[in-house]
């Protein structure tokens, strides 16, 4: 028995230190009931359970027990581990890639992520761009072509396969070396990535 709200409740009742797996037990039933087409009496009536029973157990009101599981699971053509598995989100990413002044930026994190990471590719430019400062790190691997670094005092031409990593507090730029565009996966901490890219 646990107290809520003053008032004492079972165990069974919803709210008790349930773990949180036994929290979608009963909305992972009712989906299973429902893709095989049963009705809330017949899966009642052919698991030998009270239509009350099972309507509270399919919304999270009565904590689910193996005594009430297995008939169940037997009728669905389930098994209990089932009903406890974590749901596992989509892993995919789904944010558009965006073009700025010819630099192709493309997101391979979340969104919220602490740690964002792109895909870059630096077109072949006439003009150096400005060297920049801010807070941050970043790091970088070239993907495709050559990729001029200009670092503090530093002038340097990473070729495919080579990567850096370097604090964005020393006045920095990045572009393509040559006549062909440079792609690249940059990863940068929070401060890098709202200055580098800019894509909320």
């Amino acid at each position: 028995m646990c107290t809520r709200g003053g008032t004492a409740v079972t165990g069974v009742e919803k709210g008790c230190g349930v773990p949180e797996e036994l929290d979608q037990v009963g909305p992972r039933l009712r989906a299973a009931r429902r893709d095989r087409g049963l009705t809330l009496e017949e899966t009642a009536r052919n698991a030998n359970m009270s239509l009350s029973t099972l309507s509270r157990l399919e919304s999270g009101k009565r904590q689910a027990s193996l005594e009430l599981l297995v008939p169940l699971t037997r009728l669905l053509g389930i098994r209990i581990d089932d009903l406890l598995q974590p749901e596992v989100r989509d892993p995919r990413v789904h944010r558009a890639a965006v073009t700025r002044h010819g630099i192709t930026i493309a997101p391979l994190a979340p969104d919220s992520s602490a740690i964002q990471t792109y895909k870059i590719t630096y077109p072949p430019m006439d003009t150096l761009p400005e060297l920049r400062v801010h807070d941050g790190f970043e790091w970088v691997y070239v993907l495709t072509g050559k990729l001029r670094l200009r670092l503090g005092e530093q002038d340097l031409v990473l070729t495919r396969g080579e990567a850096a990593e370097f604090d964005t507090r020393v006045p920095h730029s990045l572009s393509a070396a040559g006549s062909a565009p440079a792609q690249v996966l940059s990863i940068f901490n929070s401060e890098g990535e709202r200055m580098h890219t800019h894509l909320s």
